[in-house]
């Protein structure tokens, strides 16, 4: 059996996206390890699955590179709302999407030539914002953790480029705090107030970028009063505008979508 698929990024968190509605799919887990390979399959950092929903416009589910389940991505959500738009799925420039986490609201921001290059997503209200101490053995004595419908640990520190991430991020994210594992991130604020981040992602490791994870950098910046309510994270794949409204204390995230290439790859069925 051939699948269509199409490849896209936000700000270089790169993800496989198949339309269930046409492709059903049978043991995405599995389909997620396989085609995630960068030297043996599509390569990307996990696969994502537009499917119908009863309570929203449409549903994702997403599915890391080591086939875990994730509940929310905000990069991949953009992608999401531009591959709905562009390919006449809907006509709508505000779309509700579901997820584990919740539903989200895309508000798509369409160009002269009838294309998507940006996307706003209400991300909904941080939760269970506080100070963890990590104790010994982890190279940091603290981080803040913020939940933005799924788990994340923001380290600051004075120099990124001095952190190995490579090294402390496997071990943070499966750190005792978190039983089912977390999200790192590692920040630095500059100079001009802008906050340079980078992220081990649970189930992922090291990407180019993570939109829940900016998010809750952002939360996490505001809440130690290291930056105001409104953020620009620059990430290794790009940047993110984040805005932390007090009026209603949701996160507004917006940021770029990229279609990369269509392809079409055989499942033995």
């Amino acid at each position: 059996m051939n699948i269509r698929f199409t490849k896209m990024h936000g700000a270089g968190n790169d993800y496989i996206y198949v339309n269930t509605l046409l492709y059903p799919l049978e043991e995405p887990e599995k389909l997620a390890v396989e085609w995630s390979c960068r030297h043996t399959g599509i390569g990307s950092d996990g696969l994502v699955l537009i499917c119908p929903s009863e309570i929203a416009d449409f549903s994702m589910r997403i599915f890391n590179a080591d086939g875990s389940e994730a509940k929310m991505c905000g990069n991949a959500s953009r992608c999401i709302g531009k591959y709905l738009y562009e390919e006449g799925l809907t006509a709508k420039s505000e779309v509700t999407l579901e997820t584990l986490s919740g539903i989200k609201v895309l508000k798509l921001h369409i160009t002269h030539n009838n294309t998507v290059d940006t996307v706003t997503v209400d991300m909904g209200q941080p939760s269970d914002i506080h100070k963890v101490q990590l104790g010994d053995g982890y190279c940091f004595s603290d981080g803040i953790a913020v939940s933005m419908g799924n788990p994340h640990l923001v380290i600051f520190v004075d120099d990124l480029s001095k952190v190995n991430i490579s090294e402390i991020g496997p071990l943070l994210e499966r750190h005792p705090l978190f039983p089912d594992r977390v999200n790192v991130e590692f920040a630095q604020i500059l100079k001009n107030g802008d906050i340079r981040m980078r992220v081990w992602e649970r189930g992922s490791g090291i990407t180019m970028a993570c939109g829940t994870g900016a998010c809750a950098t952002a939360v996490a910046a505001a809440h130690c009063g290291k930056s105001g309510r409104t953020s620009s994270i620059i990430m290794d794949g790009g940047t993110l505008q984040i805005k932390w409204d007090s009026a209603d204390n949701h996160v507004y995230m917006t940021g770029p979508a990229v279609r990369v290439f269509d392809g079409e790859i055989n499942v033995n069925e």
